[in-house]
């Protein structure tokens, strides 16, 4: 297993994820997949070298940000990994944020360049406007419209660009990476990394717990800008020779199946939303996904009933986990042929995990607490916000804020979010208990539990998705299930049914959005 003092002095991200391919012979395999044909990791390396020497004309120095707002593609990968060969820092948001969010990017980042494509570039230039200290937009297909002062053609100055360049000399502590939380619960904050993060975690997850291989061919339901597909899609296949699959249309069940029966991949990272939506596809029998040797799971708990429901549709292994933008990527995670439904799995080697209670001490197993990760990929902080840093990072130590409990066996048990806990009849409940519950239900697709005050009193309410119409005589059935398999007060006290749930960019449900959806309703 891969140590801090394993990893160089002077380490290049690009330099060892893109040219060391190069210099180990492998340019000529395929690094990407996409819509029009496959890039080897010679044009990659080579269009990443254009690119670096791009942002270099336009000014970006060492330890700047480059923000990236771009569609899935070539592009993409080729520009995050010219801004890291350069030394300076990357930062990635979801293509299709409102004009007043990407200000706050804006603001928040200070980004030298913004690289953009047609999809968001009307969006960007209404918050520039606005923001005032963006120097330049690099606007990939460019060509196709109209520039404006500070507006540069990605292709053109590209082609122009010379194919070679000399990596920075940066070394394993700089900083390197930023990623964003989801902004559920507050606005979205960026976990500061150095470039040791990405390959310790490409050894101990990647490599220690899914055993990728230069065979591997990865499919992404999020999209690149979610550090969890951009690093299981192009970063830890990239370790090995493998490659990756990108496709810059939204994601759909649809989507999905096409691109697996088209591009035969045999990992598929996945979230539990889209998982629900590819089970109860009226197509899902039709399917064969028998390329897959297992799916992942992250960004959101699986009940244990949904992993269920996907084994008996598709029979494909699902390795479930939890991982965060704090400490970089997966932190505990079941084993292929080891998943156990219903848990997250065991810490993943390289880290060390404790459930503590309120003041800090381990609470035993089989009882709930606090999760608290340590490894070498903790992040160092979240950009200028000492107050929040200090709560959340403790040296290599993340308090997490998720509750768990562990079982004597070492498989951790997720319980909700320590802030969504609802206190019923004097007794804390935790939503995702209820959630978990209801999905088993055949008539439920999606569902979500906030507390619900009526009279002074909070009272569970299940905001759900059915798989048929809603009415009252199912709302009663949905009750009574519940009724039958948790304590009567975990209970809901009513039923609302929705066509859908709302979600943060990453895919999880927005508790935040739900909750003030359910006030306005009050």
């Amino acid at each position: 297993m891969l140590s801090y003092e394993d990893i160089p002095e002077r380490f290049n991200i690009a330099g060892h994820f893109v040219d060391r391919n190069l210099a180990e012979g492998r340019g000529e395999r395929t690094a990407l997949i996409t819509n029009s044909g496959t890039t080897t990791y010679a044009q990659l390396a080579a269009l990443v070298n254009r690119v670096g020497n791009v942002l270099r004309d336009l000014g970006v120095q060492r330890g700047q940000r480059v923000l990236i707002a771009l569609s899935d593609g070539v592009e993409f990968v080729a520009t995050w990994y010219a801004a890291q060969k350069i030394g300076a820092v990357t930062a990635e948001v979801y293509t299709f944020l409102p004009a007043k969010d990407y200000a706050y990017f804006l603001g928040y980042t200070a980004a030298e360049v913004v690289v953009v494509d047609t999809v968001t570039l009307d969006r960007m230039r209404e918050a520039a406007a606005g923001a005032g200290n963006v120097r330049h937009l690099l606007v990939v297909g460019g060509g196709a419209v109209d520039l404006r002062d500070g507006e540069h053609d990605f292709a053109t100055l590209a082609a122009h660009a010379p194919d070679t360049l000399e990596a920075a000399s940066t070394s394993k502590v700089d900083i390197a990476i930023w990623k964003f939380t989801t902004g559920s619960t507050g606005a979205p904050k960026a976990c500061v990394h150095p470039a040791r993060s990405p390959i310790l975690s490409h050894d101990w997850y990647a490599r220690g717990v899914l055993d990728i291989r230069a065979g591997d061919v990865v499919l992404p339901v999020p999209k690149l800008f979610f550090g969890y597909a951009r690093d299981l899609t192009a970063l830890y296949p990239f370790g090995v020779g493998g490659a990756g699959i990108v496709f810059p249309e939204r994601t759909t069940a649809e989507r999905i199946f096409e691109l697996i029966a088209r591009h035969r991949p045999t990992i598929l990272v996945n979230v539990p939303t889209m998982m629900s939506a590819m089970v109860s596809h009226p197509a899902a029998a039709e399917q064969d996904l028998s390329c897959l040797r297992l799916c992942t799971s992250a960004g959101e708990a699986l009940p244990a009933e949904l992993h269920r429901k996907w084994d008996n549709a598709f029979g494909v292994e699902v390795v479930d986990g939890i991982g965060s933008s704090e400490a970089y990527h997966i932190y505990v995670s079941n084993r292929p042929g080891e998943a156990r439904p219903g848990s997250v799995g065991r810490v993943v080697p390289g880290y060390t995990a404790r459930i503590v209670d309120e003041n800090d001490a381990d609470v035993p197993d089989g009882e709930t607490g606090v999760l608290e990760v340590s490894g070498g990929t903790v992040a160092l902080e979240y950009w200028q916000d000492k107050e929040k840093s200090a709560g959340t990072f403790r040296g290599e130590a993340v308090h997490t804020g998720d509750l768990f409990s562990r079982d004597p066996e070492g498989f951790f048990h997720y319980q909700g979010r320590a802030d969504d806990l609802l206190k019923v009849s004097g007794i804390w409940v935790a939503p995702s208990e209820i959630e978990h519950c209801l999905i088993g239900h055949d008539n439920v697709l999606e569902c979500a539990v906030v507390g619900h005050e009526t009279a002074g009193l909070v009272r569970p309410r299940a905001y759900v998705v059915p798989r048929v119409s809603g009415s009252e005589e199912l709302a009663g059935e949905l009750r009574e299930y519940v009724r039958a398999r948790l304590s009567p007060h975990k209970c809901p006290q009513d039923v609302v049914f929705v066509t859908d749930l709302p979600r943060t960019t990453n895919g999880k449900l927005d508790r935040r959005a739900l909750r003030a959806l359910d006030a306005s309703a009050r």
